[in-house]
């Protein structure tokens, strides 16, 4: 099912019970001015250790050419499991420590479920 994520808990909740496979998730990501670059330097633990994560398909840091400080994080997961696996990582519990004088709110994050599409 869809995954809700309680941002800096352990929790990823089913939204509804309806059975799919993958899950997908953005990430948007509103740094404090000029904080940009230091949010990338922060996540990088987290680009580091996703290859080892089975079900983790795309892990994507995405720039937004429009806003220097805004940044997305594009997450394709193989099920719901996978996702609440890193969500739930020692290394996410890190990284979202670091974030406090980066990020100008909370991330914004939006689940989505793969219909159709080249690589699904």
């Amino acid at each position: 099912p869809p995954w809700a994520i309680a941002w800096g808990s352990d929790r990823v909740e089913p939204l509804r019970s309806a059975l799919m496979s993958q899950v997908a998730m953005i990430a948007k990501f509103t740094c404090i001015d000029g904080k940009r670059d230091e949010l990338y330097a922060g996540l990088a633990p987290m680009m580091d250790h996703v290859g080892s994560e089975a079900g983790t398909l795309l892990y994507q840091l995405l720039e937004d050419p429009n806003d220097a400080n805004v940044a997305y994080m594009y997450e394709l997961y193989s099920d719901g499991e996978a996702l609440q696996a890193h969500s739930t990582s020692d290394v996410m519990k890190q990284i979202m420590n670091a974030f406090g004088g980066i990020l100008a709110g909370r991330p914004e994050l939006t689940m989505l479920t793969p219909v159709r599409g080249k690589g699904l």
